[in-house]
């Protein structure tokens, strides 16, 4: 029985395909779909169901995950990963003519540093404007200061 566990158990590393759902990067991937475009950064499909139901069916599949959100476009719903899953996000489109397109893309530098480079540009513009306010307060009340002693010396 220990030897049949074992062999059970390798077989389930050996081959993890049999023991989990079918998915790209870690984003789980609808079985009826067919794939238009896969690449190590990209996969394109299209599934033979409705736009409710691909975006209901990540709703369920995403569900436990903290740092997913969901945008509502205009001609697509946008699924994206604030945490550190492998992938970035998944574009479920609306447009359903020959079937609901899904793109799935990997998470990648560029996005990252592009994000941490405005952030940073942010906080130079907002300590920037703070500091032109502040220094035409200081004139003001150094102005209103000066006036108000004149006025005292004058009297």
């Amino acid at each position: 029985m220990k030897k049949f566990t074992s062999i059970c158990v390798g077989l389930m590393l050996l081959f993890p395909a049999f023991v989990s759902a079918e998915d790209f990067l870690g984003a789980p991937i609808i079985p009826q779909g067919k794939e238009l475009n896969k690449t190590e950064a990209r996969l394109e499909l299209v599934i033979p169901l409705s736009h409710e139901e691909v975006v209901s069916y990540y709703r369920e599949a995403l569900k436990d995950f903290s740092d997913i959100k969901f945008r509502d476009w205009s001609d697509a719903t946008y699924i994206e990963d604030d945490g550190n899953m492998k992938w970035h996000s998944i574009t479920i489109s609306k447009d359903a003519k020959d079937g609901t397109h899904i793109a799935i893309v990997k998470d990648n530098w560029t996005w990252i540093i592009g994000t941490l480079v405005l952030r940073y540009i942010g906080v130079f513009v907002v300590l920037m404007v703070l500091f032109v306010g502040m220094t035409v307060s200081g004139k003001l009340i150094s102005g209103f200061v000066r006036r108000a002693e004149l006025k005292k010396a004058a009297s």
